[in-house]
């Protein structure tokens, strides 16, 4: 179900029925693109029964799913098909159409193309854990989180949530713990895998990767201590769940480790209660057992006083990348 996690604290003072929730979902519920439409966002049935319950409540626990069709013309076929109407109107006036009338030539020709282009769907899972105040997703790209956060917010017009900020960035924090010379420094029940990405801030912004590699090497530290900094770290926490955890503080390739899901009613047909119940009941205790190794959280709407700027990817970026045996898992 979560394969990636992007945690927001909801603010306090939001609470809601599920009755209402229901019905605001409703009005938004997901419709196909029309034949001229591009792109619909809307709300489906997360258990995936047609006509069922947009809001579905296991274990306390609030589960909703937002469903965005797309549908695409590449470029050079919608400038290819403008150009021969331009050419028509050439052939018939005398005139080549200007910049305004070639602008509505390439509109008119998306229109007409789009009826052909193939939909496609993407779903993001939505948990909302009213009794700890956090609002979780799958998403992890910035152009779906915001798609998220537009259709939640749409949806509950008293609804504010900011992503979730804590004392230490995950940056620091990884720094410190790479930097470690002995198991005993890591955190609580974590523990550092094997698998991260470093980059420097300089002009070079080179970049090096370690895959399915040990990561408690003088190496690694070297790096570290000649200005590169940790973007990405795999770890695992109680030897039950494994993670890539980022600088924006995503967990990513999330993973349940062996044992987790092995209680697994085999009564339950659809799996869906036994996989929401187990899934959010690991992370509602890894999630405060991070925030806690992350120095604890930040108040509502704050920033930690020492989040890097944002680091970017340039074409010119130098890259080593150091991997173990494929057959060898990061976690």
């Amino acid at each position: 179900m979560f394969k990636n996690v992007t945690i927001y604290r909801i603010a306090p003072g939001w609470d809601v029925t599920l009755e209402a929730m229901e019905a605001a979902l409703d009005a938004a519920r997901f419709v196909p693109c029309g034949a001229s439409q591009d792109k619909s966002v809307g709300w489906v049935e997360p258990r995936g029964e047609p006509h069922g319950p947009l809001v579905e409540s296991v274990a306390g626990q609030r589960i909703l799913k937002l469903m965005i069709e797309t549908k695409s013309v590449p470029g050079s076929v919608v400038r290819e098909k403008a150009q021969e109407e331009a050419d028509h109107i050439e052939a018939a006036t005398g005139r080549k159409p200007g910049k305004k009338e070639t602008k509505a030539l390439r509109e008119d020709a998306l229109l007409a193309l789009l009826p052909q282009a193939f939909p496609r769907r993407g779903a993001t899972w939505v948990w909302i854990d009213l009794a700890n105040g956090w609002l979780v997703t799958d998403a992890s790209s910035q152009g779906k989180l915001d798609e998220l956060v537009t259709a939640l917010v749409n949806a509950f017009s008293d609804l504010s949530v900011t992503l979730l900020q804590t004392q230490v960035t995950p940056q620091t924090a990884m720094t410190q713990w790479l930097s470690a010379t002995s198991p005993d420094e890591w955190p609580g029940r974590f523990s550092v895998e094997r698998e991260c990405e470093l980059k420097s801030g300089d002009e070079e912004k080179s970049v090096v990767k370690f895959t399915r590699h040990n990561l408690a090497t003088d190496e690694v530290r070297q790096h570290i201590t000649e200005g590169k900094l940790p973007t990405r770290l795999a770890m695992s926490w109680e030897g039950r769940i494994g993670f890539v955890l980022t600088e924006s503080l995503q967990l990513k390739k999330l993973t349940f480790l062996e044992g987790v899901f092995d209680d697994r009613a085999s009564d339950d047909e659809s799996g869906f209660d036994t996989d929401v119940a187990l899934t959010t009941g690991e992370l509602t205790q890894l999630i405060p057992e991070l925030i806690e190794a992350l120095g604890g959280e930040m108040a509502f709407g704050a920033a930690p006083a020492d989040a890097p700027a944002a680091s970017g990817t340039s074409s010119g970026q130098a890259a080593v990348t150091a991997v173990g045996d494929d057959d060898d898992p990061p976690f």
